[in-house]
């Protein structure tokens, strides 16, 4: 501090603070010092004194010490010489063999090649027929909250021109997301046809778990959670029955087909008792057939999802497609489609949201009530809509659909075909069994499901020559036919809070502070695009 009559302030410090400057000086030195000892640095090399003045023979003495240095001079120019030397042979060589890089480039473009067509849509249907041809049982695994829309028609009119050389089971997967009454309904409607297990899958078994390990978290964990499994004792006493009375040597082999997002890896896992092939919530997880090894007697095989054709319904497309979420409209599509029809009280109940006109007002409510905003406070509808989608093709959503009324046999089924499907196994034994599963499993009530209207069986690609590989055919959602178009949010400019609006007189708004605001009932909040650029006179810019 500068002083008053003095020309310089004074420089002199309290004692805390020059001690503390000191002890800051102290700790900075012994760091230093710290990491040069792990560093290995040692102290100052101290400069050679030389040779004194007294000592004897001291002109022989550097003498010979000048000799050294020009040796160690000419040792080091050698070894440079002998790195060009073999830099320059290494040069030729590499001139000499410019065949060898071009071949090694010319591998790498084919595995890149071989690597985007293994897994493309032809080699996943090249894969599917591989399982359904190599299989004696084939399991068909529904989703329980849309059985009717789990059913391929082309594959199970494939399995019966086998004439009874091949059986078809259905297993009812997610019996846990679906009312209890519904669930009978489904099974009483679904057995006419074919045989079919009710079943509730494990989805979180770990990697060869012992059994120390299960007993423990079976006690903690609550069974009707993902670790606990109704239903494969009975298809597994059932397969083993089966393997039992065949006359045929080696172990039975049993195919696992569906739709995307219905569990068949998990139906798999489960009757494993541990996590044998991965599965998950995104769609098409498995690429390739998997062989499992369940008993002596039992083979188990796991298939990657049967391929959806793009003439089906928007429901069919929206849940069970192999859905690139990359593109925008595709996901908004399926939104719409599910949407259009769900009834809309239910959906405003289940996830919390007010009422809504349109799928994108829901989106952004939707996306408002998770949290998914943007930058500036702006919903994240295409976040809203991917979740939205993963919610229903994954085993959290509880929805439900009904089953028809009336039951008539499929055009490619007859009443002998259905005695042959149910011969070698024991039906009174299914039946009390499933009812036993149904009443251990803890379902919702109805009120807390969403309904919705059954759609019919859902068309798939079996042959590889239907299968287009240039586009992604399925991701161009086909929707129902629409009668009346929905109504788009449209936006009206308001005025700036600032500036009042005269009698006779236009509104001047400042461009720059233009705000939009919906009518009564919509959220979106995207300007209006603009017409034509012409010039405004009754705009003041300031």
């Amino acid at each position: 501090m500068k002083r008053p009559k003095l020309k310089k302030a004074s420089k002199r410090l309290t004692c805390a603070k020059r001690y503390k400057i000191q002890r800051k000086i102290r700790e900075h030195n012994r760091k230093l010092r710290k990491e040069a000892k792990k560093k290995g640095i040692t102290k100052r090399v101290k400069k050679d004194p030389g040779v004194p003045n007294d000592a004897p023979f001291k002109e022989d003495i550097l003498r010979e010490a000048e000799e050294r240095r020009i040796k160690l001079e000419e040792l080091k120019e050698k070894k440079k010489l002998e790195k060009k030397k073999e830099r320059a042979e290494k040069r030729k060589k590499d001139s000499a063999s410019n065949k060898e890089p071009q071949a090694k480039k010319a591998k790498k473009k084919r595995k890149k090649s071989a690597s985007k067509d293994k897994y493309s849509r032809k080699f996943l249907c090249s894969e599917l027929n591989k399982v359904v041809d190599a299989s004696e049982v084939i399991i068909e695994v529904l989703d329980a909250r849309d059985p009717l829309g789990c059913r391929c028609p082309e594959l199970e009119e494939a399995i019966l021109k086998h004439e009874g050389k091949k059986k078809l089971l259905m297993v009812l997967n997610k019996i846990d997301r679906v009312p209890k009454e519904n669930v009978k309904k489904w099974l009483n409607y679904l057995q006419r046809d074919f045989p079919t297990v009710a079943f509730k899958a494990a989805t979180q078994l770990q990697d060869r778990m012992p059994q120390e390990q299960k007993k423990r978290n079976s006690n903690r964990a609550d069974l009707s959670l993902g670790l606990a499994t109704y239903g494969s004792s009975c298809l597994l006493e059932l397969l083993q029955e089966y393997a039992g009375k065949r006359q045929v040597e080696g172990p039975l082999k049993v195919g696992v087909v569906g739709f995307p997002n219905v569990g068949k890896s998990s139906v798999v896992n489960s009757l494993k008792g541990s996590r044998a092939c991965n599965a998950g919530v995104p769609r098409g997880v498995t690429k390739c057939m998997q062989e499992v090894h369940i008993s002596k007697n039992i083979k188990v095989i796991d298939s990657p999802a049967i391929l959806v054709s793009p003439s089906s319904s928007g429901v069919a497309l929206a849940l069970r497609s192999l859905l690139s979420t990359d593109k925008r409209d595709s996901v908004l599509d399926a939104v719409r489609a599910l949407l259009k029809h769900c009834d809309n009280q239910q959906v405003m109940l289940q996830y919390c949201v007010p009422a809504f006109k349109n799928y994108l007002e829901f989106l952004t409510l939707f996306a408002k009530k998770r949290g998914f905003l943007q930058k500036g406070g702006v919903p994240n509808t295409e976040q809203a809509a991917e979740t939205f989608l993963c919610e229903w093709t994954g085993a959290k959503l509880s929805y439900h659909c009904n089953p028809p009324e009336s039951h008539r046999l499929p055009h490619y089924l007859s009443d002998t075909m259905v005695a042959e499907m149910r011969k070698g196994w024991e039906m009174g034994k299914l039946q009390q069994r499933n009812t036993e599963v149904v009443k251990n499993v803890r379902c919702p009530s109805p009120a807390s499901s969403i309904t919705l209207t059954s759609s019919s069986p859902t068309s798939g690609l079996l042959s590889e020559n239907e299968v287009c590989d240039v586009k992604d055919a399925e991701d161009e959602l086909v929707l129902d036919n629409v009668e009346e178009e929905e109504e788009v949010p449209q936006l009206v400019p308001i005025e700036d809070k600032g500036q009042q609006k005269e009698e006779g007189k236009p509104a001047k708004v400042h461009p720059a502070k233009v705000t939009f605001q919906p009518f009564p009932g919509t959220v979106d909040l995207s300007p209006a695009e603009k017409d034509d650029d012409t010039y405004d006179f009754n705009v003041d810019f300031k």
